[in-house]
């Protein structure tokens, strides 16, 4: 059970337990720091770039802003992954611009890395495999059993993945042509434009999606009583054979026969309790 269906007798744990949910939710997609720190470097660019038409100062001013961004994720102790995703897409970024002398090639790691985004996720939509269920599973604590066991879930992240897949096919559809005929600031601006709208779009739809599926199982809490109960057998175990278990049995069964077998005999010397007794 997750905290999505936990119940409690505080009624405002249910909400607190959604707030919780949505947050855990969020953030496995980076959070709105990581909507930030990917789209704020690609201002930076395309700014520095419009004023002062200076390609290698704009990438390593991009550059030295996610590095920044990156240290104080770890400062803070967050997600290493999150820490240094962002400043490795700009860098590749960075490096694809000054290596060519062409600024819009800043943006084409990326746009490659959304195209091939989409086509995973509808991909994986096809095959009966939806990458949201792959990455939201262990978040929801179900990890595969949605694909086996909750049919439900398997719908909803089959329905998300092709909203994932579809909107970023669209974005990448709109991008590519401005790569190919428009100049680096039309994509820069649009890039921007185009970086954290469709991102909330895809989650707001994942999360209705998931609202009206079937709650998750939760496998952990499942593992954990498995765990529990096979732990209690060995101490059970432990504790028969530290007592001499098959012996205490056999002192038992023969102390309950001989019981028997006195109620037995004294069953019969009462069987005719009105009868006089004879003398021999």
């Amino acid at each position: 059970m997750t905290s999505l269906d936990k119940p409690s007798a505080d009624t405002e744990s249910p909400t607190a337990d959604t707030e919780v949910t949505k947050a855990a939710f969020l953030e496995a997609f980076g959070g709105v720091r990581g909507m930030v720190e990917t789209t704020v470097p690609g201002l930076v660019f395309v700014l520095s770039y419009t004023i002062n038409r200076d390609l290698h100062f704009s990438a390593i001013a991009a550059l030295g802003l996610s590095a920044v961004m990156g240290l104080a994720r770890l400062a803070r102790k967050d997600t290493v992954k999150h820490a240094f995703s962002g400043v490795f897409g700009v860098a590749i970024g960075a490096v694809f611009a000054m290596m060519s002398g062409d600024a819009k090639n800043f943006f084409l790691p990326g746009m490659i890395y959304t195209l091939g985004l989409a086509v995973a996720y509808l991909g994986s939509a096809m095959a009966g495999w939806p990458l949201l269920g792959l990455i939201l599973g262990p978040v929801f604590k179900e990890n595969l059993s949605w694909r086996t066991r909750n049919p439900g879930r398997k719908r909803a992240y089959v329905k998300s993945s092709y909203a994932w897949g579809l909107i970023l096919l669209a974005k990448s559809c709109i991008t590519f042509p401005i790569y190919f005929w428009g100049d680096a600031t039309q994509l820069g601006w649009l890039r921007v434009a185009l970086g954290i709208p469709p991102f909330l779009l895809c989650v707001y739809l994942t999360w209705i999606f998931l609202a009206k599926a079937p709650p998750p199982i939760d496998v952990f809490a499942e593992m954990e009583a498995e765990e529990e109960a096979e732990k209690r057998e060995k101490r059970a175990q432990e504790t028969w054979e530290a007592a001499d278990g098959p012996q205490l049995m056999d002192v038992v069964a023969r102390e309950v026969t001989a019981e028997t077998e006195r109620r037995i005999a004294a069953a019969g010397d009462d069987r005719h309790p009105d009868t006089p007794h004879r003398p021999g």
